[in-house]
This record gives C-alpha cells, sequence and structure tokens, in this order.
C-alpha cells in the first residue's frame, strides 16, 4: 500500500498502516498480524467484520441516506425502541442521538443549563468536572477535561471550568482506607461548591469509573452514594459520562448500575456501534426535558445525528451483545485477563497497580513502585510501552493525560479467547521487561 505523505495532519512519526481487520485482531500491511487490545481506542465490542452489521447498514443506506435528524425512520424507531426494551435504566426515558462523544457530552451539558434556565434560574451555568477526567475534543469539552496533555495550544481560549478532585484510591492523600477515602472526596465536592455558591451550578460530568485518562480508576465504597446525596441536596444534575464504560464495557450494562447511580443525564458512545458506525447518545429523564420545554427552548441537533445508518448498525451491535451474551462474556474475561495481569505482574518492579472492572482494565507503571514516583514525563515510557508491545504482536492503548502518565490501557472486543488472554499477559511482560535499561527514577 502506498504511504500517504499528508496523513496525519501534523507531520511526524509514519501512521502503522492497517490492510484489514478480523475479530479481535488487526492484519497490517507488512505482515503482522496484532491483537488489539485496545479496541481500538476501548471501541470494539463485538470484533471486527461481522457481516450482519454490515448488512444492516447497507440495508439502511438503500432504505434511506440522510433525513432530518428530529424526523423518524424505522431504523431510527428500531434503535429507540432496543434501548427502551432492553437497556436503559428505566429512569432515563429521553433519547438525543450525535454522532460521537464529544458532541454528546456537549450536548448533556447544554441540556443542563437548558434546564436550569427553563425552571427560571438562568445564573445556573456551572458545570463541576473532576481533575482527571476526557470528555471530549470541542472546545467546550477539552476545556471541561481535567487532561492537560490534550489542551496544549488551546489554553488561551479554553474556559475554565470548576475541578474537583477523582477519587484516586492508589494515591488518596489520607490513605486507602474506604470510609476515610470517600469522606476526603465528598468533602472536596462540598468545599467547591461552597466556594461558587450552589445557585450557580448547573450540573457535575463524570465517569463512574474512571477511563482511559486514569486507567480504569475506580472510587471508593461509597463515593457515589454520597455524591448524589450532596448533589440532589442542593438541586444540582449529575451528568453521567459512560461514552466509555457504557453498553457492557464493564460486565454490566452501564457502569453506573456498579453504584446504584441514578444519573439525570447519562452519555454514552463508543460500544453503541461497537466501531461500526459514528454515533452515541444523550439519555435523560422526563424531568430535564419538561425543564428545557419549559422555558420554550429545543435541544438542536447536529447535521449526521441519528443518521439511519448509525442507527441500524447501533441497533444489530446492541441485538449481538444480547444474543451472543457478550456482556456475561465481557465480565468473565475481563476477571480472568485481570486475575492473569495480578499472577503475573503485580509484583513487578515497575507496576504500581492493576486495577479495573470487566475489559477497561489500567496498569498503572512507575519508576518506584514503594513511593509511587512516575518516570520522568521527557522519557515517554508509555510509548516505549506501546512499542515493545506491538512487537510481540499486541497493541495497548495508552492513557493517562501528562500529569498523570504511563498509564496501560486494556479493553479488547469482548470476543477474547484463553490465548489472547496470554498473549496479552506475555506481550506486557516483555514490555516492562524492557524498561530495565531506563535508569532515571525523578519525575519532571
Amino acid at each position: 500500500m502506498h504511504q500517504p505523505v499528508n496523513w496525519p495532519f501534523v507531520p511526524g512519526s509514519m501512521p502503522i498502516s492497517v490492510s484489514h481487520a478480523k475479530g479481535a485482531y488487526l492484519y497490517l500491511t507488512d505482515g503482522r498480524k496484532i491483537l488489539d487490545a485496545a479496541g481500538g481506542c476501548i471501541v470494539s465490542n463485538i470484533g471486527h467484520g461481522v457481516t450482519e452489521v454490515a448488512d444492516a447498514v447497507r440495508e439502511a443506506l438503500i432504505n434511506c441516506t440522510f433525513i432530518m435528524p428530529p424526523w423518524l425512520t424505522p431504523e431510527r424507531q428500531a434503535l429507540v425502541a432496543e434501548l427502551q426494551k432492553h437497556w436503559l435504566p428505566p429512569h432515563l426515558t429521553r433519547i438525543h442521538l450525535a454522532s460521537g462523544g464529544s458532541e454528546a457530552n456537549e450536548a448533556a451539558m447544554k441540556m443542563a443549563i437548558q434546564y436550569h434556565a427553563g425552571l427560571g434560574a438562568p445564573e445556573r451555568t456551572v458545570i463541576l468536572t473532576r481533575n482527571i477526567s476526557y470528555h471530549g475534543t470541542t472546545i467546550t469539552t477539552a476545556a471541561a477535561s481535567g487532561h492537560p496533555e490534550r489542551k496544549r495550544g488551546l489554553e488561551g481560549i479554553l474556559a475554565n471550568y470548576p475541578e474537583i478532585q477523582t477519587p484516586y484510591p492508589l494515591r488518596c492523600p489520607v490513605g486507602t482506607d474506604d470510609t476515610l477515602a470517600t469522606q476526603y472526596y465528598l468533602d472536596d465536592l462540598e468545599q467547591m461548591i461552597t466556594k461558587i455558591g450552589p445557585d450557580r451550578i448547573a450540573a457535575l460530568i463524570a465517569e463512574p469509573i474512571n477511563g482511559s485518562s486514569g486507567g480504569a480508576i475506580a472510587p471508593p465504597k461509597g463515593y457515589w452514594a454520597g455524591v448524589q446525596s450532596i448533589l440532589k441536596r442542593y438541586g444540582i444534575l449529575l451528568i453521567m459520562d459512560e461514552v466509555m464504560t457504557g453498553f457492557g464495557r464493564t460486565g454490566l450494562k452501564f457502569g453506573c448500575d456498579h453504584y446504584d447511580i441514578k444519573p439525570d443525564l447519562l452519555v454514552a458512545g463508543k460500544g453503541l456501534a461497537g466501531g461500526y458506525t459514528p454515533i452515541a447518545g444523550v439519555f435523560g429523564t422526563d424531568a430535564v426535558a419538561a425543564g428545557i420545554a419549559a422555558g420554550g427552548f429545543n435541544v438542536m441537533f447536529h447535521t449526521f445525528g441519528a443518521m439511519p445508518a448509525a442507527c441500524a448498525a447501533a441497533t444489530r451491535v446492541l441485538q449481538i451483545l444480547r444474543r451472543d451474551n457478550l456482556i456475561e462474556r465481557a465480565n468473565d474475561m475481563g476477571k480472568r485477563l485481570k486475575a492473569a495481569l495480578i499472577e503475573r505482574l503485580s509484583q513487578h518492579p515497575r507496576v504500581a497497580e492493576i486495577r479495573g472492572t470487566g475489559l477497561l482494565l489500567g496498569i498503572e507503571v512507575v519508576a518506584d513502585r514503594e513511593t509511587l514516583t512516575p518516570f520522568a514525563q521527557a522519557l515517554r515510557v508509555t510509548d516505549k510501552i506501546i512499542s515493545h508491545g506491538m512487537s510481540k504482536g499486541v497493541f495497548f492503548y495508552p492513557g493517562g493525560t501528562g500529569a498523570v502518565r504511563d498509564i496501560i490501557c486494556v479493553g479488547p472486543a469482548f470476543i477474547i479467547d484463553d490465548e489472547d488472554i496470554q498473549l496479552t499477559v506475555d506481550a506486557l511482560s516483555y514490555a516492562l521487561d524492557a524498561l530495565a535499561d531506563i535508569e532515571s527514577p525523578a519525575a519532571v
């Protein structure tokens, strides 16, 4: 395959060239077969090349290509029915479809502000966010993300969103005890609300389990129950960003199911169509919709939101997840993979923690596991691990935010088997051992 000289946009190293993909594997133009242990970027769930999804997209394209997003088509109707009958929590009854997670998160933020304005509180415009997070790449969602690396060069135009601390048990200032850690993070939330003034705050946007920015960090016990109680007391909405965790990735339908969270708005995207088409959803309550309507407002669509072909792909992917018991498989294979990683690597001198739920796992790599001192950022340790993994036939997803770094994320398709697990563990073990020659433990 001829390698273009103008791809990607910013010149740099030549991109990896893929000829095709099948199942959980990528096939490169140089002849290598690579296990996609990243699921692309934690997207692929049913694997590549499922003909019945392609057939559904083809039928939808023949039936109707572009139709105004608010209008109803058979494909949209089928997806709404699938979501309502089999997937969404009962209290989430309203559906808005976008083209991707960034669009959907931004739409949810706008909905929260419109809701309060519609109920006579236009001063509630502040969206709280968390200091380790990623919510998208638009100007608004990038600003609302606790991800310094993805803000570089844009700092001058990004608004400042108040950040509370993301629960990070491994590095919690008061220690790893759940009770103490939970109270510490809840106090942090209360203090921020008091500082800003609760009557100015529209919503908190957060992930139930931190995604790739921190590497599958789960909060301490009791955290989400406490957060919900505080938010309700002040009339602040909860926007649950499940772009990465939604639709089975964590071994349950949604990440919030692990904590009995009932968000006012839930955003989910990647697993909705498993990478077959661009689509994401904002799922909300009747109360939020009623508040927006009370102000005479509307929720503006993006041109390519709810494309019929995308809806058809999503419907079929969701049906396959149910039919083939793939959520249960994600839970089972995730436990097996995590156990295998812990058995092989939990005592490795470069591994601080192996964490995660289902097939969303994170490995935090450090220079010194006793002090949790990270490697200097200039050493680009994550890049080295990814490269070493590729040399052994496995692609891992690089996580972290720059400030939080050297996070290796594992999020393969739910169809992986025991051989794939062994290959993953072997490749990561090799990549970590290859760091032995790096001598600088000093963080920069």
